[in-house]
């Protein structure tokens, strides 16, 4: 399971003029915001973008400042993977350590949808260990019941992660992760790949096939 809300792109209007500083081109400029406060790539911009984009990383420096601000929400076991992309990235969590206790444990605390009947009953039943150990934790700060919880706690928790990142980011996490065997991964790819002007930029190649 995985949740992809509250995404917001930010800079595009700087990313762009920006881009035309080596070549002093700013009159060409023709980007805009339409009536709904929409960036909207002109013309000659697009073109432009395109043809840095199709030239390579040390090019395309503009889509670094292109910047995306997205709540994610998704068990332990992706996020695991997904904390191999350090570099330009910054996430606020939900706090295991500090709120873990704070409310009764749920089936919809845990990713179960790729379970099998088998794989439920026994989540229900580890589900049902946690919050006898979480109750007593309540009423005792037994701090040996609290760390009896993180060490049980399965990799199918979900947390929710504020994340800020760019568009070269998000492009090297497309084209490294959009085959992956974990359907989470294609839902994030599929998300990315819907970002204004990421198809435009980074997946011309595929357009023409």
């Amino acid at each position: 399971m995985i949740k992809i809300e509250r995404a917001s792109v930010l800079n595009f209007d700087n990313a762009m003029r920006g881009a035309r500083n080596p070549l002093n081109s700013w009159s060409r400029y023709d980007s805009y915001y339409d009536e709904d406060g929409n960036f909207v790539l002109g013309e000659n911009d697009l073109s432009l973008a395109k043809r840095l984009c199709k030239a390579g990383t040390d090019h395309r420096k503009f889509v670094r400042m292109i910047l995306v601000s997205v709540d994610v929400t998704a068990p332990l076991y992706w996020w695991k993977e997904y904390d191999t992309y350090k570099v330009g990235t910054v996430a606020n969590s939900t706090s295991t350590m500090h709120k873990i206790t704070s409310k009764p444990f749920e089936l919809s605390d845990f990713s179960v949808d790729h379970m099998n009947e088998e794989g439920v009953k026994a989540m229900v039943k580890l589900i049902d260990v946690l919050e006898n150990l979480r109750l007593r934790y309540v009423e005792t700060k037994d701090k040996e019941l609290w760390y009896t919880i993180i060490q049980l706690l399965p990799s199918s928790y979900n947390q929710m992660r504020t994340c800020t990142l760019n568009y070269e980011n998000l492009c090297n996490i497309y084209y490294a992760r959009r085959n992956h065997k974990l359907a989470e991964w294609h839902t994030y790819c599929d998300w990315i790949s819907g970002l204004p002007y990421f198809a435009d930029f980074f997946m011309q190649e595929e357009e023409k096939d």
